[in-house]
């Protein structure tokens, strides 16, 4: 397979930027098909696809005239749109006689593309999160103007996924909000019955008290009336806006763990396919359906499987596990991958804890990028979560993640 230029110093950066944005690859509402469609129809091109590009894969969420929902980042061209130094896209006339694509998939195969034009999805501080491409069957020349056109859908594409997140952020602090007045209305609930109890006491009792009991019935309800007061304090320090801990890369979008495996075997079929995998999901008997923030889950588990999947020979054995724990207000979300592939040297798994990116070529020639698992560890500490590695050379590798996922 062909190796990709080297990757920029800031490469971990983008992907963190792409992973914060808490966009959904597998959710069809993202608002992007008409853009895709008229790029396609600016263009003359048969096919148009909105792919980001992650850490293993590039994903497809918009897509005319094809279907593609991810295939492996080294069989990506838009990677290479997404390495120009400018946003003047990336374009080759004919794939089938570039040494870089002539063996993809795709170029060789049906449906047999030979011209490509991408754009880059450029946001505002220079991230290039992915590309808008347009493809065809057969070599086809498009003007400056067009270009011009695609440059400027590509920005309200681009424009699309901000808002997304942000409307999506707002919901969710919303939601964050009415689990705080829940909390609160139990918070209180306790003070105001001890003072209401001390005061039908006291109301009971009338005449019958004991001097010496008054002061201490007192105190009671002082305490009590102090706790309340503690509350309206802090109901009043709360600060709600985008730099609060409580909303901090907090997205819209719930998902359960019937779903999530569900959507883990959708997208992982192809690449467990051809490498003939065993490839098991087991999920905890426990808060199958509860509902939790996909926010970070999807990316973490994509880059652990990517890398199973990678290191792991052909007919070898990947298995995940999940189990959605519930501790009084939070939610844990524990996610198990092992598999019996290549193992990982001691010296690399320290490397993994201390930001290291160094990779390895996979069992097939699979491309490393060398920032998958730097890039999990660091979603991983965004959500106050741990990440354990025990591994051998040549015996296999087992990656425990638990973090928070409300």
């Amino acid at each position: 397979m062909n190796k990709i230029s080297s990757l920029k110093d800031n490469e971990l950066q983008r992907l963190l930027t792409l992973s914060n944005l808490g966009i959904d690859y597998n959710d069809p509402n993202l608002g992007l098909d008409y853009l895709t469609e008229l790029a396609a129809k600016v263009s003359g091109a048969q096919i148009s696809l909105v792919n980001l590009i992650d850490t293993f894969a590039q994903w497809s969420v918009s897509g005319y005239g094809i279907e593609f929902n991810q295939i492996p980042r080294e069989e990506s061209i838009c990677q290479w749109t997404i390495q120009t130094e400018v946003d003047e896209g990336f374009e080759v006339h004919d794939l089938s006689s570039d040494e870089r694509f002539k063996n993809f998939f795709y170029v060789k195969g049906v449906p047999n593309l030979r011209y490509y034009m991408g754009v880059p999805l450029t946001l505002p501080e220079g991230f290039k999160l992915g590309a808008l491409c347009v493809m065809d069957s057969n070599k086809i020349n498009l003007s400056d103007n067009v270009k011009e056109i695609l440059k400027l859908i590509a920005k309200q594409i681009v424009d699309r996924l901000l808002i997304n997140s942000k409307l999506a952020n707002l919901k969710n602090k919303l939601k964050l909000s009415e689990l705080s007045q829940i909390k609160l209305a139990h918070d209180i609930r306790g003070p105001i019955g001890g003072i209401i109890g001390l005061s039908d006491l006291i109301t009971s009792e009338g005449l019958n008290l004991d001097e010496s009991e008054i002061p201490e019935y007192s105190e009671m309800i002082k305490h009590s009336s102090l706790s309340l007061l503690d509350l309206s304090q802090d109901i009043l320090s709360k600060d709600f806006d985008e730099n609060s801990n409580l909303t901090d890369g907090l997205t819209e979008g719930d998902i359960n763990l019937v779903k999530l495996r569900n959507t883990i075997i959708r997208l992982f079929a192809p690449q467990i396919k051809v490498k003939q995998l065993d490839f098991k999901v087991n999920l905890g008997k426990e808060n199958q359906f509860q509902p939790f923030t996909k926010m970070y889950v999807l990316q973490i588990l994509g880059n652990l499987l990517s890398n199973s999947i990678k290191f792991t020979n052909p007919g070898g054995e990947i298995s995940l596990e999940m189990n959605l724990r519930l501790s009084e207000m939070d939610l844990f979300l524990e996610i198990i991958v092992e598999d019996n592939g290549m193992g990982i040297h001691s010296s690399k798994i320290k490397e993994i804890h201390k930001n290291g990116t160094s990779t390895l070529e996979g069992t097939n020639g699979e491309v490393g990028f060398g920032l998958g698992l730097n890039l999990v560890r660091q979603l991983v500490n965004q959500r106050d979560g741990t990440m354990d590695v025990t591994s051998e050379v040549g015996n296999g590798t087992k990656f425990r993640i638990e973090m928070k996922v409300n």
